[in-house]
């Protein structure tokens, strides 16, 4: 295992590697395990406490510019063959836990806000099986959160799920299945509970007016929209804009 600790362009023998050219960064690690992991981060991205464990082989992670945002802090493990993408404007409170394993990805895309004890895993970290066929029911499943979705304290989101963009994930909601744009999912597990809803940054006692009881008090993102009745995957709402690999 190789330990790098400075955010800065790396290389081995092993085919391992990191692709930053901004200014060099300390307090963070990144482990590599394997062979030919890639590690690529933009120049501007704003990085809080990063942890990138590269566990096996081909492991692939990418996490884009942010400007006027939170910092983005994150726990990161990336089995074989796996892909974790962050685009633009990525934010959170406290770092996020993320586990792809098993050639799945998590795609996280633009203007995503994390809040506090955060969970977005493709697996469950152990197998189970069905002791009667022998055939595995925990299988690890891709994860897509859409642009400008909130992800609020203690929500996790699970092995399969899709969730379209503009929506607010609730406090400790358990989240596994594919839902749609601008709609609030709260829960255990999670459900629609309220659709047709759009959301802004401001925070409500950070950032004047201290009473913001209608949209008159917010600049509206692009993200004012209603929900369609088609969960993303077959709308192509939300899909990933980011590049997966070069």
């Amino acid at each position: 295992m190789t330990k790098v600790t400075t955010l800065a362009p790396y290389r081995d023998d092993r085919g391992n590697a990191i692709e930053y050219a901004g200014e060099l960064a300390s307090g963070m690690l990144v482990e590599f395990t394997g062979s030919y992991n890639r590690l690529v981060v933009d120049p501007s991205a704003r990085l809080g406490n990063l942890s990138v464990h590269f566990n096996c082989d081909n492991g692939y992670v990418q996490i884009g510019a942010s400007s006027g945002v939170p910092a983005f802090s994150a726990n990161m493990r990336v089995g074989q063959d796996s892909s974790i993408v962050i685009g633009r404007n990525v934010s959170c409170t406290a770092r996020v836990g993320m586990s792809a394993v098993e050639g799945t990805t998590i795609t996280v895309n633009d203007d995503v806000m994390f809040a506090s004890e955060n969970q977005v895993r493709t697996d469950d970290g152990h197998p189970i099986f069905d002791v009667r066929t022998g055939k595995r029911v925990n299988v690890s499943r891709s994860i897509e959160i859409g642009a400008h979705v909130w992800v609020a304290w203690g929500a996790m989101l699970l092995a399969g799920t899709t969730v379209g963009e503009g929506s607010v994930v609730g406090m400790g909601a358990i989240v596994k299945g594919e839902f749609p744009n601008n709609c609030v999912i709260a829960g255990v597990p999670a459900r629609v509970v309220r659709k047709d809803i759009a959301w802004e940054r401001p925070h409500l006692s950070l950032v004047k007016p201290f009473y913001k009881p209608d949209a008159s008090t917010v600049t509206k993102s692009a993200y004012w929209h209603l929900t369609e009745d088609e969960p993303p995957a077959a709308t192509g709402r939300g899909r990933s804009r980011q590049a997966r690999r070069s």
